[in-house]
């Protein structure tokens, strides 16, 4: 089973690392793929190029074997959508497993992401849940499944709510300490941040004049 995390890795820090590893070792992945988005249809476009974000993740987890930096997102124009990434990515690794990792409040808004029947085709979700998550209601309880063996049984379609380590850690939290001349060390990897200082990156709040 291969992992796919996608996000706009502005900067990535812990909190998309840790629960990255948590989700790999619970479902015994072959590997998480790291797909960095160039222009996201749902929130606000990122301060740093898609090559400097991509520099970044590569960064990251150059480490870690299980981890792979996919680009795909970056190489393509418009917007950045889930069900294009999957598509290619099943017809490039055939059939292989899929399992979308996303966070609790992702889920939510899934019934407004495009085409997100035929994401569920493509496949499963893995939604990364904190201690004392509510759960899953509506019109996908019936995909659920409380056992993540069912997920390498089956290509997709199957929802798994896996808990994570519960890190409160945000890429703005991120780029506010740099802004404010404060040290995020600790927030993410070292080498990570001695690449933002030493570029210069985050240093203006955002819209600010350069």
């Amino acid at each position: 089973m291969i992992g796919i995390l996608g996000g706009t890795f502005d900067p990535i820090h812990y909190g998309h690392l840790r629960t990255a590893l948590d989700v790999q070792q619970a479902l015994c992945l072959n590997e998480i793929r790291l797909v960095p988005l160039r222009d996201p249809p749902h929130r606000e476009s990122p301060l740093t190029s898609p090559q400097q974000r991509l520099e970044m993740v590569r960064l990251a987890v150059a480490d870690n074997p299980r981890f792979r930096v996919d680009d795909r997102e970056l190489m393509r124009t418009g917007k950045s959508y889930t069900v294009d990434t999957l598509s290619s990515l099943r017809e490039e690794l055939g059939e292989v497993p899929l399992c979308l990792l996303m966070g609790g409040d992702a889920f939510r808004s899934f019934s407004s992401w495009r085409r997100p029947q035929r994401i569920l085709e493509l496949a499963h979700l893995v939604v990364m849940t904190r201690p004392g998550y509510a759960g899953l209601r509506g019109s996908y309880a019936d995909r659920i499944t409380q056992d993540p063996a069912c997920l390498s049984n089956t290509l997709a379609g199957l929802i798994l709510l896996q808990p994570v380590t519960a890190l409160d850690i945000s890429s703005t939290s991120i780029r506010r300490l740099v802004v404010e001349k404060r040290s995020p060390r600790y927030l993410l990897p070292d080498r990570v941040l001695e690449h933002i200082q030493a570029r210069g990156y985050y240093q203006y709040p955002a819209g600010a004049q350069r």
